[in-house]
């Protein structure tokens, strides 16, 4: 589908969505000279509000999803460019990560995992470092001395997702885009500003009820936030990445404290929010068997989200009719692609790619 020029002085964009991916797309729209405004629906329609914030590509690196890795080995070189944007230090948590092992089948898995990345898959930015069991611990002092061994992930980042949509929405005030608190139900709603207008559907799942064609599922994502006390052991400086007995669970560094994550369920009409006791209990005694002091820390938060999927597992970036554009389906991987998204949809805007 052929996407019209749009005259420099008179582009309009209204961007359907409030969330990481809506954001930073309507940043990069108004740095090019885009008017930009933002329709929000609130806290509750963002999978964002309810994420790790992991920015490795080498942890999405799995067999069979070549396809989704490209995508996260490109994005996660523009995310410096963003965060640098966004001019906010407390925006980033960490610059490296760890993936740890319990046990030699655990380490095994990581080890092919890691052949994957750099021998079959496309290649990161990252460094990526073997490294043993007291490699672990000098890194990480506070860590279980029963981790065997993994591999050090330099470059691999992480943020804070709540303050980076806080970054985001002031970013993008001081850029001229006008963010508005409100629910669309139905694209003739919006009022239509001129020929050279546009939209954007970064809704999540909402973007199914405004553009039925668009077809998504979604997937319950669990995390946990704990915070720390004065008798506890400090947050690692690490994002960690572990393998324990088959299951996977990270901990990603806060300023107070740390996040868990994360179960992931998925079913046909899911709508539930609500964090189910065995999820909590599976992350929390995970957890704590990777880090043990995290026993002294408090449970501050057990928060569920509804990721947007699809069924390929690659998110839709891609004009619908001659005025619209949607960009949504990212899973688990909202926050790492979002720079990747805002720089394709705007070729998409501005007719350099369909």
């Amino acid at each position: 589908m052929n996407s019209p020029r749009h005259d420099p002085a008179h582009r309009t964009l209204t961007v359907v969505g409030g969330g990481v991916i809506g954001l930073t797309c309507a940043l990069t729209a108004a740095d090019a000279g885009w008017r930009v405004r933002v329709l929000d629906a609130g806290t509750d329609e963002r999978a964002s509000w309810v994420a790790g914030g992991m920015l490795g590509s080498l942890g999405e690196g799995i067999p069979g999803e070549e396809a989704s890795l490209a995508l996260s080995v490109e994005s996660v070189r523009l995310w410096p460019a963003l965060a640098k944007r966004l001019d906010d230090p407390r925006v980033v948590t960490a610059t490296d990560s760890l993936f740890v092992a319990a046990s030699a089948t655990d380490l095994e898995y990581l080890r092919h995992l890691a052949d994957f990345v750099w021998a079959g898959g496309p290649r990161s930015e990252s460094a990526l470092q073997p490294i043993t069991g007291r490699d672990i611990r000098t890194l990480e002092p506070s860590l279980s001395s029963r981790l065997v061994g993994g591999y050090r992930a330099i470059g691999e980042w992480s943020v804070d997702n709540r303050r980076l949509l806080e970054a985001l929405r002031a970013t993008v005030a001081t850029a001229g885009v006008e963010v508005i608190s409100a629910r669309v139900v139905s694209l003739t709603d919006l009022d239509d500003p001129g020929p050279d207008s546009q939209i954007l559907l970064a809704a999540g799942l909402g973007t199914t009820a405004l553009w039925p064609g668009v077809e998504l599922h979604p997937a319950k994502g669990e995390i946990l936030r704990l915070s720390r006390t004065r008798w506890s052991v400090p947050p690692p400086g690490h994002v960690v990445r572990a393998r324990l007995h088959g299951r996977a669970v990270y901990l990603v560094p806060r300023a107070d404290g740390v996040v868990v994550g994360a179960t992931q369920y998925e079913a046909e009409g899911m709508t539930d929010r609500t964090p189910q006791a065995g999820g909590v209990a599976d992350l929390l005694a995970d957890a704590i068997e990777v880090l043990p002091g995290l026993r002294t820390y408090e449970l501050t938060e057990a928060a569920a989200g509804l990721r947007p999927c699809t069924a390929d597992g690659l998110p839709i970036v891609t004009r619908v009719d001659a005025r619209t554009v949607v960009a949504t389906g990212h899973g688990r991987n909202g926050i790492v692609l979002a720079p990747g998204t805002a720089e394709r949809v705007l070729s998409i805007l501005e007719g350099v790619e369909e």
